[in-house]
């Protein structure tokens, strides 16, 4: 701290997931006496959920790849996560005990496969760095003179405010977008939550959904508004999931707000081309049953067999092109996506516009925002996690810069 300061600068962080804790982690080490706020009992929820997948904590694909994955937010979200880079993300979580691995799909996860042994050493030293929590409190609008408020009647002053409120999904884990209202309240530019990563809706057969519900699809490719993924999906019993689904959110929103219904193209074996797969067919005989000669020939699983049927009508299936070329273009009907409390995460949220390099709100100054709630949006894979950390570090140095100057302004008094 300069030596000019009278008093040690205070902060607030609101929000205690991993985007809130990164930035009260930085705050501490500038100095500032820091108090977490949290709505819920404990810390960290949708951290700990999602350890329960693995804890994909971030990608090694190269860094100019690595930014595309979040479109136009790359612009402008791409300086924080330069300077807490995916191999920071890892070195940091080697520090805390938890070494990480690339898995084959170029994913980053703990040797644990969990969230909790990491999130237990953060905050023991979250701890020793002298950093408060309060949970069960709900932040509820500032008062005169940024004055916080909270549910409970309670009133915090502090130097700075680090707000890091999330998003919509999964509610029941802490972030509820309860703080839309209280941010537009103030004029700052809000773009509507809207569910991501989410499942989609469409009709399977009765059969289907009785002998397939929860199968995976594997080694597909899908394809919408022209953008084609390879990956994996999941049957479920009102459409389909995961991550090749998730990669698409934004095409499917997208299609889904135009016209409330679109066709979702999959590929079944994206590794031939058509010649290739007709070939296969042709060399099993017709005598056998359709089934058969998809499973024998063309390596058809019985969930994607029964996906197929229930896309395409075999009656307009005459020649082994013509069969080749189906399992190549099923064109699946969306109806809908997921509801955001069901959703992995949510789109939407503070605009650009509105947020400073250091990522504080232009027109409340003292005020830094990170994580999930900024306008960006971004597939599985670790480009979630990562961003959130990233944003959270950098508003967490400008909210340190911010308040270590204004007491030492006071300090200094007037000139």
């Amino acid at each position: 701290m300069p030596s000019r300061l009278s008093r040690p600068a205070t902060g607030a962080v609101i929000g205690a997931g991993p985007a809130g804790l990164m930035a009260a982690d930085v705050m501490a080490r500038a100095g500032l006496r820091v108090t977490v706020f949290e709505r819920m009992p404990s810390v960290g929820r949708k951290f700990l959920m999602a350890g329960r997948g693995g804890l994909n904590l971030t990608h090694s694909e190269p860094i100019d790849g690595f930014l595309q994955r979040y479109a136009d937010a790359s612009a402008w979200l791409g300086p924080a996560i330069k300077r807490f880079s995916p191999d920071d993300l890892r070195a940091w979580a080697d520090g805390h005990g938890e070494e990480t691995f690339v898995g084959s799909s170029g994913r980053v996860f703990p040797r644990s496969f969990k969230a909790s042994p990491l999130l237990r050493a953060w905050l023991r030293e979250l701890d020793e760095l002298g950093v408060a929590f309060e949970t069960r409190q709900r932040w509820t609008d500032w008062g005169h003179d940024g004055v916080l408020g909270f549910s409970d009647g309670s009133r915090v002053v502090a130097d700075v405010c680090v707000l890091a409120l999330g998003g919509a999904s999964w509610p029941r884990l802490g972030a509820d977008g309860s703080w839309v209202s209280i941010l537009t309240g103030k004029g700052i530019e809000v773009a509507p939550l809207v569910a991501s990563n989410a499942g989609v809706e469409c009709k399977w057969s009765d059969m289907t959904v009785a002998r397939h519900a929860g199968a995976p699809l594997k080694r597909i490719a899908l394809t919408l508004a022209g953008r084609t993924v390879r990956g994996e999906a999941m049957i479920s019993r009102s459409g389909l999931e995961g991550g090749a689904i998730y990669a698409v959110s934004r095409e499917l929103r997208d299609s889904l707000s135009n016209s409330g219904q679109c066709d979702l193209q999959l590929d079944l074996r994206p590794d031939l081309d058509v010649s290739q797969l007709a070939a296969r067919l042709a060399k099993v005989p017709r005598k056998q049953s359709l089934s058969n000669r998809l499973r024998k020939a063309a390596g058809m699983s019985p969930q994607a067999i029964s996906v197929w049927r229930d896309c395409v009508d075999p009656e307009t299936v005459r020649t082994d092109d013509e069969l080749a070329h189906s399992l190549k273009t099923v064109k699946v009907k969306v109806t809908g996506i997921r509801s955001i409390d069901r959703a992995i995460s949510s789109a939407g949220g503070i605009a650009a516009a509105e947020v400073g390099a250091n990522f504080m709100l232009t027109k409340l100054p003292g005020v830094f925002v990170c994580g999930e709630m900024l306008d960006w949006d971004a597939p599985t894979g670790g480009y979630l996690l990562q961003a959130c950390f990233a944003t959270g570090k950098a508003a967490g140095e400008g909210a340190a810069a911010f308040a270590c100057k204004q007491v030492e302004t006071v300090a200094a008094g007037p000139d």
